[in-house]
């Protein structure tokens, strides 16, 4: 885990006990993420992390984007989400279905400060689903670099690319200015 070495014990508003209703309808990731710490933090004195993340194709104008959870409805299954933005795409050769995986990550400090960070991993949409790692649109988000989806990749793989894990990397790197933080 990439904050293990941190000092800081990492638990989950469940583990805490919070229980808040948050509604994300921030523009951007950095909006929403922002949304989500602001929400707990009202409940606690500890620094408090959420991140918000999305597919963007570039194709599509950026979509699904910010709205990647909700897209097509937000009870809508992925295998539907997935098949639609692949019948948008039915004729873009291989060079122009670009897209990439964004996280934003946001810290709301317990003097108030906000750090915000925000990494990307860059592929392009496949012609089908395959793989069963992962979940979302993993299974069509091609990965040059190892010629598999992200649903293809072993856990190690992905760690090793992932946007969310390089936001947190990230993360731990503005947390580390922080005065009177262990890392």
């Amino acid at each position: 885990m990439i904050m293990a070495d941190t000092g800081m014990e990492v638990i989950s508003m469940k583990e805490a006990g919070i229980n808040v209703d948050i509604e994300e309808n921030g523009s951007t990731y950095e909006e929403n993420a922002l949304i989500k710490a602001r929400a707990v933090a009202a409940c606690t004195d500890d620094i408090v992390m959420a991140d918000d993340s999305g597919l963007e194709v570039d194709a599509l104008n950026k979509e699904p984007g910010v709205l990647s959870a909700r897209y097509l409805g937000e009870d809508t299954p992925y295998s539907i989400k997935n098949a639609e933005i692949i019948r948008r795409l039915s004729g873009v050769p291989d060079e122009k279905r670009s897209a990439r995986f964004v996280c934003a990550i946001a810290t709301v400090l317990p003097d108030g400060r906000e750090l915000t960070t925000r990494a990307a991993i860059e592929g392009r949409i496949g012609y089908e689903e395959k793989g069963s790692h992962g979940f979302g649109y993993d299974p069509i988000f091609y990965v040059p670099q190892f010629e598999k989806t992200t649903a293809e990749l072993t856990e190690e793989q992905k760690n090793q690319i992932s946007h969310r894990g390089k936001a947190l990397q990230l993360m731990k790197e503005e947390l580390k200015k922080y005065e009177g933080n262990n890392c």
